[in-house]
């Protein structure tokens, strides 16, 4: 085997250099002495950081996105080494409220916040990134003419769960879910004539092999499975079991196999009940890494049968994988549409008459986003490292530009990931402390290549592909979402954002699930943009370059977006016990203390954007009717 130089992969490409540097941002070290943190920036990125600078538009940004350099290393300095913020400049500015985190939930708290107290009340949003929208991040491409827009995270509307109070959010915001999936021609690549697709990479499996029609929830063929590049003996295995139409555990009762199958992995399953061979589960691996952002192995057999992975018909139940029907609602850059209309809810003045109708291709004045006669402020690039209830309400501190400020308010919500809250108010109770560092988040990626167009793939029949060996566990053409006022055809050839989705596999002695995820997120967070970039190149040149495709001139941009705090814990079989109402720990983590609430999807141990919704709304329902006016600090 061959490999390709850096240089043949084109990592010499200008690309690479102003990709990096434009994905950067604050890059902030926390230099701790004599219990005092302070917060360097360099000249450039203050300058690319200054929200009043004409033409700051975080969207347009590449490289290293997601939780970006700058985002995540004052929370490290707290969290991990215990770092303390001592003799914050006190600021006169007076809140009604001030909300820690501007992403789903944090913006639908502002929004409750003023249909409950009135739209006068003064409103503050502190975010440590430097966009709004937490994870659901918009990617914009201007790279190959028109403007590209693609998925930066969180980006379906699964409208078929939603409650009252997510439907008459989505009323308010004039948010028509039903219109929105007529103007969709889009399913995470399972619509090309050939597809779906697996791609065996060499270095994983000694070829480059791609084979079309291999989805392994539907019933191989002797002659599909005869083309998948592992041993014999795991070739046979797969046909036996995909041949298989018989009840293994018929003599076990309903609640006898229910039980059995809560307590066995689904690779486990495989091979003690459907003889798969090593190399034959392995197939199996990553085939959740996006949607769950975890190993086969951190999932039981109930949980993964459920799910829909193969496997029922060795319980005596027909073959039914047909194809899951999900028919989420997806504006083009994901649900960043969504943020936006909420934006433009709270602060018109920076987006003036946005509507659903043209929410993707409204301009937004990002330098009016922090504005002192405003009633409603969003402040970026601003890291929460205290909250604590006060005489009239609380005060919360925050680091911005190398300065630690407090502000107080009469409430305040704190709308981000549950585990980092133990350290923002250590006067919580050792209870509700516990209950918040049980729900560890789950590492998720999402990589955008903007390549020039689609001919490769066009040729080889497919648009989405899994990747078995591979650190991206999936990849997909994204279009066909003409919603929010853009148009991205289907058929279109043209430039086009190719999703690279999953997570990263953590090593094998990570036994237990929160071992496992840890483990991913330090991995994560120790792979460099140029890391992401190599592999990608490597992937498509592997992949696409037999049909014509140029690493070095068809690769117009590169966006990562890295979340190593991505989505909620989610109890499961393998790891978790059956709680009793109001015992789990999510239930004891959202208790609110004094003037303080917290919301965000982790409060619903479930990561779906209408949770993160649901849970705003709940959160600004138990804050205090509180009247004192809040004195100045």
């Amino acid at each position: 085997m061959t490999r390709k130089t850096d240089k043949q992969l084109g990592m010499h490409r200008a690309i690479t250099r102003r990709d990096f540097v434009q994905g950067s941002s604050l890059a902030v070290l926390g230099a701790v002495t004599s219990g005092a943190i302070s917060v360097t920036t360099t000249a450039a990125e203050n300058t690319a950081s200054a929200l009043s600078t004409d033409g700051y538009y975080p969207p347009t940004k590449t490289g290293m996105r997601g939780s970006h350099n700058g985002a995540y290393e004052v929370a490290h300095a707290l969290a991990r080494q215990g770092a303390r913020f001592d003799n914050p400049i006190e600021t006169e500015e007076e809140f009604d409220l001030v909300v820690v985190g501007a992403g789903i939930s944090g913006l639908a708290a502002a929004h409750y916040y003023q249909e409950r107290f009135g739209k006068d009340a003064r409103i503050l949003l502190l975010d440590n990134h430097d966009d709004f929208g937490g994870h659901a991040k918009r990617n914009e491409f201007h790279q190959g003419g028109s403007m590209v827009l693609s998925l930066g995270g969180t980006h379906n509307l699964e409208w078929w769960q939603f409650s009252d109070t997510v439907k008459g959010f989505m009323d308010a915001f004039g948010v028509d879910v039903k219109a929105m999936r007529k103007n969709m021609d889009f399913t995470y690549g399972h619509d090309a004539p050939n597809s779906p697709a697996m791609w065996f990479d060499e270095d994983t499996y000694g070829v480059n092999r791609l084979v079309s029609n291999l989805d392994l929830n539907e019933q191989l063929t002797p002659e599909v499975i005869d083309q998948i590049p592992i041993s014999e003996a795991g070739r046979e295995s797969l046909k036996a079991f995909y041949g298989r139409r018989d009840n293994l555990l018929s003599e076990l009762s309903e609640s006898e196999t229910d039980a059995l199958l809560s307590s066995i992995s689904y690779p486990d399953f495989l091979r003690q009940y459907g003889g798969l061979t090593e190399d034959a589960v392995q197939l199996f691996d990553k085939k959740v890494h996006g949607s769950w952002g975890i190993e086969m192995r951190a999932l039981s057999a109930n949980d993964a049968l459920w799910e829909e992975n193969p496997g029922l018909h060795l319980l005596g139940k027909d073959w039914s994988y047909e194809g899951r029907d999900y028919p989420a609602a997806l504006w083009p850059d994901g649900n960043a549409s969504l943020v936006r209309l909420m934006v433009a809810g709270l602060l018109p003045h920076v987006a003036p008459n946005v509507t659903p109708d043209n929410v993707a291709l409204a301009k937004f004045n990002y330098g009016a986003l922090d504005e002192p006669e405003q009633p409603v402020r969003l402040r970026l690039n601003a890291t929460v490292v205290n909250a604590e209830n006060t005489e009239t309400g609380a005060s919360v501190t925050y680091a911005e530009g190398g300065l630690l400020k407090r502000v107080a308010t009469k409430h305040a919500v704190l709308a981000c990931y549950h585990s980092v809250i133990p350290h923002l108010c250590p006067s919580l109770s050792e209870q509700q402390k516990d209950a918040l560092k049980y729900q560890v988040k789950i590492p998720l990626i999402l990589t955008n290549v903007l390549i020039r167009n689609t001919n490769a793939l066009d040729k080889l029949g497919v648009d989405g592909i899994d990747c078995p060996g591979r650190l991206h566990a999936r990849l997909f053409l994204f279009k066909g979402i003409n919603n929010g006022g853009y148009e991205h055809d289907a058929d279109d050839s043209g430039p086009v954002s190719l999703v690279f989705w999953g997570s990263v596999s953590p090593p094998d002695n990570a036994i237990d699930l929160k071992s496992q995820l840890r483990a991913s997120r330090q991995k994560l967070l120790d792979l460099s943009f140029e890391d992401f970039e190599r592999e990608v190149r490597t992937v498509l040149n592997d992949l696409l370059g037999p049909e014509g495709f140029d690493v070095n001139e068809d690769i117009l941009a590169i966006t990562v977006n890295r979340w190593p705090h991505g989505y909620a814990y989610e109890y499961m079989d393998l790891w978790d016990p059956d709680w009793a109402e109001g015992e789990a720990p999510h239930e004891i983590a959202r208790q609110p203390f004094g003037a303080i609430a917290i919301a965000n999807s982790d409060a619903g141990a479930s990561a779906y954007t209408h949770v993160a919704i649901d849970e705003a709304y709940r959160a600004i329902s138990e804050l205090p009717n509180q009247t004192a006016a809040v004195a100045k600090g």
